[in-house]
């Protein structure tokens, strides 16, 4: 993937930078795997706003994702790689031999035509899927699951991925996009190569209204705003606002949410880097 410059035709395209879609190769989704999507605003099942700064956008419809990759020892070859407005990562529509399609998330490399497999005894290629322990260490992965059958949760963004370091007994040690190493069981699943779409975290939008179209709307520092409005606001002409903390008076730089006793503690080796 590439990304292109616009002439400043106007205002908004003087620092644009977008994506040029050089790796899609289809621009029609494959309709039985769609889904609608149910718009909320930010607001509760009450009508009441619980997240700001949210509604809008363009309307879309979801693709319909196979992270578990639990059809095994079936053959399945690539129709097509395709662009998701839900996700920054391009997805891949498989059809297996049995007839029967589905959509993965694309791994950096991934062609039409090519093919892929799941299950135990799979080749460590790029877009097979298979079980930790049969993975070869130093591999790059991503897609992970942190319990067997669960679906892959981990290292599934564009441009993300995980490396397979060490196996210890039943578990396998694996470095997360986030720099924390922690143990997974060895029967979980996982995806060979790093996401596609490396490039996304350099696109410049170029105008406010690029992110009204993907449904967010202008966020509003918590210092201009009135005391009872949040923790930061107030004050008369222009004030720092105090000690740095959310709406909700949590303190936003260096103090530490995660609970002490949680009881995946004992499987993280390393935890992330600050």
């Amino acid at each position: 993937m590439a990304l292109k410059k616009f002439k400043p035709v106007t205002p908004g395209q003087r620092h644009r930078e977008a994506s040029t879609f050089d790796d899609v190769t289809t621009s029609k989704p494959y309709k039985p795997l769609l889904a609608p999507i149910k718009k909320s605003g930010g607001r509760n099942n009450t009508g009441k706003m619980t997240m700001r700064y949210r509604g809008g956008g363009h309307k879309r419809r979801y693709r319909i994702i196979d992270f578990k990759r639990n059809k095994f020892d079936i053959p399945a070859e690539v129709l097509t790689i395709e662009y998701d407005p839900n996700r920054s990562a391009r997805i891949a529509l498989v059809e297996y031999q049995d007839g029967e399609k589905r959509y993965i998330i694309a791994p950096d490399g991934l062609k039409v035509g090519q093919t892929i497999k799941n299950g135990k005894g799979s080749a460590p290629e790029v877009g097979n899927a298979l079980p930790l322990s049969d993975i070869p260490l130093g591999t790059i992965i991503h897609n992970i699951e942190l319990a067997p059958g669960q679906g892959g949760i981990l290292a599934r963004s564009a441009g993300s991925y995980a490396q397979l370091n060490a196996r210890d007994k039943k578990y396998a040690i694996v470095k997360l996009p986030s720099g924390e190493t922690r143990m997974i069981l060895s029967t979980c699943m996982a995806s060979i190569g790093s996401v596609s779409n490396s490039e996304h975290n350099l696109q410049v939008l170029g105008k406010a209204g690029r992110k009204r179209w993907k449904g967010r709307r202008p966020r509003v520092r918590g210092v201009v705003m009135n005391p009872v409005d949040h923790p930061m606001g107030g004050g008369e002409g222009r004030q720092s606002g105090g000690h740095p903390r959310s709406r909700n008076g949590i303190p936003a730089k260096g103090y530490k949410t995660r609970k002490p006793k949680k009881q995946s503690n004992k499987m993280i080796i390393e935890r992330r880097k600050k």
